[in-house]
C-alpha cells in the first residue's frame, strides 16, 4: 500500500520512486524482467530515462510489478470503456420516431419486437440492436469488452528517477508552497503525511498548516498543534475543515444551496432539492466530544491576541461563530478557573463592544475622506492591494498608487503578480471578468460600472502605472536576494506555462500534472474526448454527459446525448445507468478538419451530472490525441488507448453541475487545459461568454518564463541557450508549481 502511494505521487510529477535500498546491484546488462517492463509500459505511452532503467534494472522483480500495477491502475486500464454503440463512429440513424415507437411497444407489450433485459421491447425497424452494446431507449449496457488496442499514441511519455532526495524535496516544497495548495497537491500532501515522517520546515500557507495540524492532533500533539494557531481564522479554519473536509471557510448556506441547486432536476416529478437542503444541514450540523471542546477553549483562552482583536476578526464569520461557541460549549468552559480570558472574550463577543476595521473603511469610502480610508487600508497592505483597483477609480489613481507605493513591500509576491496580470483586464470596458466565489461556480461579472468616468487613455495610464509598480517592485525583491551565480537556462517550454496564481483546480491529476492555461498541441487530425464513471458502485441509475460546446463565429452547436451527430463531432451515445462495480464509458470524437473546414473557433469539453445531485466522484474525463489514426474496436466500440491520453483529471469534490475541462482552438490546433464550474444539468446551461472571460483570464497571467527573465535581469545573470548553466530551469522543475512559488519573494 505505501509503496503504491509513494509511486503515484513521483507519477503525477513525471517520475518513478524508488528507495535505495532496493537498488541491490549494479547490473549493466538488461534483465529478462526489466526489458518486459519496459515493453508493457511502452504500450501505454510511457518510457523511462537512462538513470530509471538503470535503477529498474536492479530491483527486485516484485518492485516492478508494484510499478506497472501503478501504472495500469492510475490509467484504468482494467476499468470498463464499453460504450452504447459498437462502431459509433458511424452514426446509427436512430430518430426521435424510434423512442416513441419503443416507448408505446414496451407499454403495451408488444409481441412483435425484441424483449430485453431492462425490460423494453425494441420493435422491429426502429433501432438497429446489432449496433449496440446495450438498450437504446434507456441506455443501460449489457455487453462489455476489454481494451484492444494498445500503442498507438505517437509519443512516449519519458519517466525521471526519483530518489529519497527527491520525494523528500518534494513534500517540503509542499508545505513551503506561497500560493494555495490545489486538490492534486492536497491528496499528495495528505498521502505524504500519512506515510513520511514530517520534516522540519515552514508553513507557508494557513490551508497547508490546517493539514498539518490535523496530523499533529492525530497523533496526540495538541499542544504542539496550539502553537500554529495564532488567530481565531485559524481556530475556525480547522473546525470547519474537520466537519467539511474543505480547507477554506465557505459558509454553511453557500454548502446548503449548492447541494439544493445541484439536485433541480428538468422534470419536476424527479426534482429532489427540497431532500437535499435537508440532508445537507444534516451533515453540517455540529457535534463534539468533551474532549475535542475543551482543546478548542484551550486555543481561544490561550491566543496571544486582545480581545478586542480576536472579536473584530471573528465579525465577519459571526453567525459560524455562534454555532461553533454553542457546539462547543464554551459557556460552560468560560466558567471554570484559568479561563478568564475566555470569559471575558464571551462577553465582548456576544455584546459586540468592539470596533470593526472593515465598517470604518467603508464608511471614510462613502464619505469620500481619502486621507483616513488610506490611512486604515495601510494597516492591512492585504486588503490594500485586492481593493486596489476599484480604489484607484474611486479616488483617482494618482493619490491611490501614491499611498500603495508606500506598503507595496508588505504586500505578498503573490497579490503584487496577480495585480500586474489582471489590471489588463480590469480596465477594459468591454471585458467580462471571471471569478469564482468560495463554494459557487465560475460566474461572469460586468466591467466595473465606474470605468465609464474615464476616456481610453486614462485607463490605459492606470494599467501602465500597474504594470510598472509591482515589476519595479518584483525587481527590487529579486535584487536584494544575494546571488553568486553567473548564468542562467530557462527551458523555452516554460514560456507557455502560466505560473500558480489565482486559481486552484479542484480535480485531481493521477498523471503527469499540468497548470491550468497550459497547451497541448494537435499533431494529427482527430482529437478523442473520454469519461468513465461508475467504478465500485453497485448497478443503479447514475446519468453522467460528456459534451462540447462549438462556437462559430454568429452561432453555436452542441454534440451530446441530445444531438449525437454534428459538424465534425460524433457521440458514442448516451449511458444513462451503470453496471454492477465496472463502470461505463462516453466518447466523443472530433474532427479538425471538418471542423476548421465549417469556420469553427472553439470547441469547449464539458461533462454534466444529468442525475440528480453533482458529478459523481470518482469520474474521470480527458482527451486522447495523436498523429496516428485511433483506433474503435469493431467488436464493442471500445476506443480507449492509455498510450494516446494527453491529459485527464478525476473528480474528487461533489460540488459542481457541470465541469468544463478544456477547451480546442480549431484554427491553432491546440488544447488550452482549464476548470471551470458551471451549475448547467445539461451543455446548454453553458455560458460561452463565461469561458471567454476565463480564458482572458488565463492569457493575461505571468507565464514561468517571463517570470525567470524577470529574476535574471534583476540579479545581473546571463541567460544562454545551453543547459550547463549556473541555474537551470527545465519543464520538469515546473511540474512541481510548489517548486516555482519559492520565486515568489516576500
Amino acid at each position: 500500500m505505501k509503496t503504491k502511494a509513494l509511486l503515484k505521487i513521483s507519477l503525477r510529477q513525471n517520475a518513478i520512486f524508488i528507495p535505495s535500498e532496493m537498488i541491490t546491484n549494479d547490473i549493466k546488462n538488461l534483465s529478462g524482467t526489466t526489458s518486459v517492463l519496459m515493453a508493457n509500459v511502452s504500450k501505454l505511452g510511457f518510457t523511462f530515462s537512462e538513470s530509471l532503467l538503470h535503477a529498474l534494472n536492479n530491483v527486485n522483480p516484485n518492485y516492478k510489478v508494484e510499478v506497472l500495477e501503478t501504472l495500469n491502475e492510475v490509467l484504468g486500464t482494467d476499468k470498463n470503456w464499453t460504450p452504447l454503440v459498437k462502431e459509433w463512429n458511424i452514426p446509427t440513424g436512430e430518430t426521435v420516431l424510434d423512442h416513441i415507437a419503443t416507448f408505446f411497444a414496451t407499454v403495451f407489450k408488444t409481441k412483435n419486437g425484441t424483449a430485453l433485459p431492462c425490460g423494453h421491447t425494441i420493435p422491429g425497424n426502429t433501432f438497429p440492436l446489432e449496433r449496440y452494446n446495450g438498450c437504446p431507449f434507456c441506455g443501460t449496457p449489457f455487453a462489455f469488452g476489454t481494451i484492444e488496442n494498445f500503442g498507438q499514441g505517437s509519443k512516449l511519455k519519458v519517466l525521471e528517477l526519483w530518489t529519497e532526495k527527491e520525494l523528500e524535496d518534494f513534500y517540503k516544497s509542499l508545505l513551503q508552497s506561497k500560493t494555495a495548495l490545489d486538490a492534486t497537491q492536497v491528496d499528495s500532501l495528505k498521502t505524504a503525511m500519512q506515510y513520511l515522517p514530517l520534516p522540519k520546515t515552514d508553513v507557508a500557507m494557513k490551508e497547508t498548516l490546517m493539514l498539518v495540524i490535523d496530523l499533529l492532533i492525530e497523533n496526540g500533539n495538541e499542544a504542539k498543534a496550539a502553537q500554529f494557531l495564532k488567530t481565531p481564522t485559524d481556530i475556525l479554519r480547522y473546525l470547519w475543515y474537520k466537519n467539511t473536509g474543505m480547507l477554506q471557510i465557505i459558509e454553511p448556506k453557500t454548502i446548503v444551496k449548492r447541494a439544493s441547486k445541484n439536485a433541480q432536476h428538468f422534470h419536476l416529478v424527479l426534482d429532489t432539492s427540497a431532500q437535499a437542503r435537508i440532508a445537507s444541514q444534516k451533515d453540517l450540523k455540529l457535534k463534539y466530544s468533551r474532549k475535542e471542546c475543551l482543546m478548542a477553549a484551550n486555543w481561544l483562552n490561550n491566543l496571544d491576541m486582545e480581545v478586542e482583536a480576536m472579536c473584530e476578526i471573528m465579525h465577519p464569520k459571526r453567525g459560524m461563530w455562534v454555532r461553533f461557541i454553542r457546539a462547543l460549549r464554551l459557556a460552560e468552559y468560560s466558567k471554570r478557573k484559568g479561563f478568564e480570558k475566555l470569559a471575558f472574550f464571551m462577553d465582548v463577543f456576544y455584546n459586540q463592544v468592539y470596533d470593526v476595521w472593515q465598517s470604518k473603511v467603508n464608511t471614510s469610502r462613502l464619505k469620500f475622506d481619502a486621507d483616513k480610508t488610506f490611512a486604515l487600508l495601510k494597516q492591512r497592505p492585504g486588503l490594500f492591494a485586492r481593493s486596489l483597483f476599484s480604489n484607484m477609480l474611486w479616488f483617482g489613481a494618482d493619490e491611490t498608487i501614491a499611498h500603495f507605493e508606500e506598503i507595496i513591500d508588505k504586500v505578498p509576491a503573490r497579490l503584487v503578480f496577480t495585480l500586474n496580470m489582471y489590471a489588463q483586464n480590469y480596465f477594459d470596458k468591454n471585458m467580462h471578468r471571471s471569478v469564482k466565489a468560495l463554494g459557487g461556480t465560475n460566474k461572469r461579472i460586468e466591467p466595473n460600472g465606474l470605468l465609464k468616468l474615464y476616456d481610453d487613455l486614462q485607463l490605459e495610464a492606470m494599467k501602465n502605472q500597474i504594470e510598472e509598480l509591482c515589476l519595479l517592485a518584483m525587481k527590487k525583491r529579486f535584487a536584494a536576494v544575494a546571488n553568486t551565480n553567473k548564468t542562467m537556462y530557462i527551458d523555452p517550454q516554460l514560456f507557455n506555462i502560466p505560473v500558480a496564481i489565482g486559481d486552484r483546480n479542484d480535480t485531481v491529476q493521477d498523471l503527469p500534472v499540468a497548470l491550468m492555461g497550459t497547451r497541448f498541441p494537435i499533431e494529427g487530425n482527430e482529437v478523442r474526448l473520454f469519461m468513465q464513471w461508475g467504478k465500485d458502485l453497485p448497478a443503479q441509475h447514475l446519468d453522467m454527459d460528456l459534451s462540447c460546446h462549438i462556437a462559430y463565429a454568429n452561432s453555436t452547436d452542441i454534440c451530446s446525448f441530445s444531438r449525437l451527430t454534428t459538424t465534425g463531432c460524433q457521440h458514442s451515445g448516451d449511458i444513462r445507468s451503470i453496471p454492477n462495480k465496472i463502470g461505463t464509458a462516453e466518447y466523443i470524437n472530433i474532427n479538425i478538419d471538418k471542423l476548421a473546414k465549417a469556420d469553427a473557433k472553439f470547441v469547449t469539453f464539458t461533462c454534466n451530472a444529468y442525475s440528480n445531485g453533482s458529478i459523481t466522484p470518482n469520474l474521470i474525463v480527458g482527451w486522447m490525441n495523436s498523429k496516428y489514426p485511433m483506433k474503435i474496436s469493431e467488436k464493442t466500440g471500445v476506443a480507449y488507448d492509455p498510450s494516446c491520453v494527453d491529459h485527464q483529471v478525476r473528480v474528487t469534490q461533489n460540488v459542481a453541475k457541470g465541469l468544463v475541462f478544456g477547451i480546442l482552438d480549431v484554427a491553432k490546433r491546440e488544447i488550452v487545459w482549464l476548470e471551470m464550474t458551471f451549475g448547467g444539468q445539461v451543455v446548454q446551461g453553458l455560458d460561452f461568454k463565461g469561458v471567454q472571460a476565463l480564458l482572458a483570464k488565463l492569457s493575461s497571467k505571468l507565464n514561468i518564463g517571463s517570470l525567470l527573465q524577470l529574476k535574471a535581469e534583476a540579479q545581473g545573470l546571463i541567460i544562454t541557450e545551453n543547459e550547463i548553466a549556473d541555474e537551470m530551469y527545465t519543464a520538469q522543475w515546473a511540474m512541481n508549481p510548489a517548486a516555482v512559488t519559492q520565486l515568489l519573494i516576500d
